[in-house]
């Protein structure tokens, strides 16, 4: 069998040398699609503020930030050192710490909420996920709430076609990711998963949490957006897509649509 446990060093190296996270939400009108629907699905699903949130693969920070502006106590935990020391220096009122997912340096039931908006991209064996999963109940209190996102099984098939980038050469490759799910770094992404949202549901069975309600957060018409273009640009069509977003966000027959899949769950009581 081969071995799909994820290279940190890879990923590390994705980040601080090849992609540029910290504007990743606001350079383009998908990231601002992304950014705003998930912003508006945390609204939602989090407990008020004052409560402590610990945002687990938080980047630089993006969500981080806006929680604490929001009144939130926020601890951010991240893979990459150049995302912690980023967060840090751009959010002081956000603690910040280097650490991995699957084993985070914090002590049981310390948080009202945990994120885990980004380690389930990078996790391509299930057992990982499962312990990330796991991870986050451990540090969760009772009641408190998991809320996780991950990349769609169709969105790698989705968003290569509108930038014209299937060919001969590609396709083979995408094709493999679209049935396993395991990324092939030759789409010019890092090690990766792309869930199914059967598959989420399952994973957070087996970490012993409920099955989680599933929202898609950019609907199914993302596609539809331009690739680059100012936030002036985000005119008539970026409106009515988000509309159709949240018309649609549970429905079970489009949830794949979405480029991202948010999934949350409450911590058992007792």
């Amino acid at each position: 069998m081969p071995d799909h446990r994820p290279p940190e060093p890879h990923i590390v190296r994705y980040y601080t040398d090849v992609f540029v996270e910290a504007d990743r939400l606001s350079r383009a009108p998908h990231g601002r699609l992304e950014a705003l629907r998930t912003r508006d699905l945390l609204a939602q699903l989090l407990p008020p503020a004052p409560a402590m949130v610990l945002d687990v693969g938080g980047g630089p920070g993006a969500y981080a930030g806006w929680l604490a502006d929001a009144g939130y106590q926020v601890h951010l935990v991240d893979l990459v050192p150049a995302h912690a020391a980023a967060a840090r220096h751009v959010h002081p009122a956000v603690t910040v710490a280097v650490g991995d997912a699957r084993r985070l340096p914090l002590a049981g039931r310390c948080a009202d909420a945990t994120l885990l908006l980004g380690p389930l991209y990078h996790l391509t064996e299930r057992a990982d996920r499962v312990a990330a999963l796991g991870e986050a109940l451990r540090v969760t209190r009772p009641g408190g709430v998991v809320v996780t996102a991950t990349i769609s099984r169709h969105a790698p098939l989705m968003d290569l076609i509108r930038q014209g980038r299937v060919d001969d050469r590609t396709r083979p490759a995408l094709l493999a990711t679209y049935g396993s799910g395991v990324n092939d770094p030759v789409s010019g992404f890092t090690t990766a998963y792309f869930h199914r949202p059967a598959e989420l549901v399952d994973e957070f069975r087996a970490a012993g949490l409920p099955g989680p309600e599933l929202y898609g957060v950019e609907g199914p018409l993302w596609p539809l957006l331009p690739l680059a273009g100012g936030a002036e640009t985000d005119g008539r069509l970026f409106a009515e897509v988000l509309r159709c977003a949240a018309l649609v966000e549970r429905d079970p027959e489009v949830l794949g649509a979405s480029a991202h899949l948010l999934a949350a769950a409450r911590v058992p009581r007792g």
